[in-house]
């Protein structure tokens, strides 16, 4: 059985702050449905990468829509695709510094100081293995934790939750090799595990709520001891890529 808590009581993020020190009585204070309290070993921590950001002081000015594509346009490392929206501004989905495919290179204004914007952490595994220590060496379990964000997806209305940073978390499970019910062998099915852990913990997390975290129990056999290769495993190099190219439209 897989379930998933999101606390309240998280406090308001800044920068410089000690992210696994904010959180570290917020979590312990969790309790389950059956009495156990607090993370286990085998849980997975799910974080949102806005608190993240904050913490690591990624808010930069951005007085109007000028500055703000000027921001966007210092985190973008090509752009996929851009349309012009009946307002005349212009929505870009590029791939960002971080190696990812998203609307306005992941640069978020919402629940941000006016006249600024967010950029998404630097390094987001680094980011996840860095908060996985600090809450092993306080809490005494060494749990999995993902760093996620919300995005698109081609041929999908609305956004989802994603990984975008892994510390302890087998982030895929690859079936091939294996045989369906009909003993035929799979060939190409390789699931991806940690955006899906991160879709359940969504579900009860969100910045509309103000649970920006949420602990994922029950996917024990996805936590790993050593960090791992982390989220960056995920993205899909340009030679397997089959939809590279985007449109630019008038």
């Amino acid at each position: 059985m897989v379930l998933a808590q999101a606390p309240d009581g998280v406090p308001t993020v800044t920068r410089g702050d000690d992210l696994a020190a904010l959180l570290t009585p917020v979590l312990a204070a969790l309790t389950w449905p059956d009495g156990s309290t607090g993370i286990a070993e085998g849980d997975v921590v799910v974080v949102a990468s806005k608190i993240v950001a904050k913490a690591e002081g990624r808010l930069v000015a951005a007085r109007d829509d000028a500055e703000r594509d000027r921001v966007i346009a210092g985190e973008t490392v090509r752009v996929v695709a851009t349309r012009e929206r009946p307002d005349g501004s212009v929505l870009r989905i590029v791939e960002n510094r971080q190696g990812l495919v998203m609307a306005a290179a992941g640069v978020d204004v919402s629940d941000v100081p006016g006249g600024t914007a967010l950029l998404l952490p630097e390094d987001p595994d680094a980011s996840a293995r860095k908060l996985r220590r600090g809450l092993n060496a306080r809490l005494g379990v060494r749990p999995g934790v993902l760093v996620t964000d919300t995005a698109g997806r081609p041929w999908r209305r609305g956004v989802v939750d994603m990984a975008i940073g892994a510390a302890g978390v087998r982030v895929q499970a690859d079936h091939r090799g294996r045989h369906d019910a009909y003993g035929r062998e799979l060939q190409t099915t390789i699931v991806n595990l940690a955006d899906e852990i991160a879709a359940a913990a969504d579900l009860v997390k969100g910045k509309a709520v103000g649970r920006p975290v949420a602990v994922v129990r029950g996917m024990a056999h996805a936590v790993t001891f050593e960090d791992g290769d982390g989220a960056t495993a995920l993205i899909r190099p340009p030679a397997e890529d089959m939809f590279r190219r985007g449109v630019n439209e008038p």
